[in-house]
């Protein structure tokens, strides 16, 4: 699995003058990923992971003129195209870990993900903004793209995709993405769309409510659920309830969304029962909306809107919690990216090693025990 991405790395150019070169950029790149995955933070991180670790990687790598500086693993990062480190990425992910054909619903979740410390007011600069595509069942990231300055999520979204398998793929997206262009360009591409929808949209989002307010809420509902559970936890007792509607008025009335197939409405009830100073607190109701081009069932369309929150859950959580991303003070915009794609290799890496324990747990192990993190990385 790492000779596939050495392989993909070396598709990267050179970013340093020839004559100046004395660590092959192939060790730098292995050395950042390898102490990455064992709890290094910082380029100087990287470089004690290195010097520590130096006998085990000679195994390995040329290493001609030892461990580089942490100010040579800093200076290499910022000059790394951000773009073709990117598709390095995806490459390798494309290449290793091919999707599952026997999912009847594969579903590639897409979201974005702020690096809050990454910005320099002194520049003007905004803080880094990352949008990643997230395969819900395997847990893996598969690609991401950066957000440029004074622009949105929405803009790299075909970029994102282009170059995944998409074919019978479920891509779900919030809010910020209902577009029809993009909604047209999913489909375009083999894939089917699960978008929300909210009042950027407004007229389609007041029909869609009008609809679900005359058959569905506040009355008997026409249709049962497809979905109806109630779960309590940390003292909160909620009930979920999703209906579909493929009702040929309503889809009439949503013009322009390419292949809609069926609308969405999820109902959420909370009661918190240990409100501060005991005793029963409010309770709350929220409803969602959201378009497909899908044709599955109710029940598989309802888990896919709950699975969507995987990528906050199980990739921004654990960026931020395990590898705390969002307390990263590095600045300069190219190598802050292309660390975001370093510490994604490493979520990857360390969840395809299927040993019982935490993800934060078997990377310390990783640090801690060569063999442990040759099993990892499989040299």
């Amino acid at each position: 699995m790492f000779q596939e991405l050495l392989t993909c790395f070396g598709a990267i150019e050179e970013p340093r003058q020839a004559s100046k070169v004395e660590h092959q950029l192939i060790d730098i790149l292995s050395i950042t990923v390898c102490a990455v995955l064992a709890h290094a933070e910082t380029f100087e991180d990287i470089e004690l992971y290195g010097k520590h670790k130096e006998n085990w990687l000679r195994q390995f790598l040329g290493l001609p003129n030892g461990i580089p500086s942490h100010d040579t693993f800093r200076r290499v990062f910022m000059l790394i195209d951000a773009e073709r480190f990117e598709a390095s990425f995806l490459a390798w992910t494309r290449a290793v870990f091919s999707p599952p054909r026997e999912e009847a619903l594969r579903q590639i979740a897409v979201d974005g993900k702020t690096m809050r410390r990454s910005f320099d007011r002194r520049k003007g600069m905004s803080p880094l903004h990352v949008v990643s595509a997230f395969a819900t069942q395997s847990g893996l990231t598969l690609a991401q793209r950066v957000v440029a300055e004074k622009s949105g999520e929405a803009e790299v979204l075909l970029p994102l995709l282009e170059g995944l398998d998409l074919t019978n793929a479920l891509i779900s997206l919030d809010a910020l993405y209902a577009r029809k262009a993009l909604a047209g360009s999913i489909v375009d591409q083999g894939a089917d769309y699960l978008m929300a929808l909210k009042k950027n949209n407004k007229t389609d989002h007041a029909c869609v409510v009008a609809h679900f307010s005359e058959t569905t809420f506040g009355k008997i509902p026409d249709r049962p659920a497809v979905f109806d559970a109630f779960d309590e936890t940390h003292g909160r007792l909620t009930r979920r309830r999703a209906f579909v509607s493929d009702d040929p008025e309503l889809l009439a009335a949503l013009n322009g969304w390419r292949d809609l197939c069926q609308v969405i409405a999820v109902e959420t009830i909370t009661s918190v029962s240990n409100a501060h100073g005991g005793g029963r607190g409010k309770t709350k109701s929220d409803i969602r909306y959201f378009l497909t081009s899908s044709a599955a069932d109710g029940p598989a369309l309802a888990s896919a809107v709950r699975n969507h929150w995987a990528i906050e859950n199980c990739l921004h959580w654990v960026l931020d919690v395990g590898f705390r991303e969002d307390e990263s003070r590095l600045r300069d915009r190219n190598a802050a990216a292309n660390l975001a794609v370093v510490r994604k290799i490493a979520v990857n890496l360390v969840k395809t090693e299927k040993s019982k324990g935490s993800i934060k747990g078997r990377r310390k192990a990783a640090g801690w025990d060569n063999d442990y993190m040759q099993k990892i990385v499989g040299f």
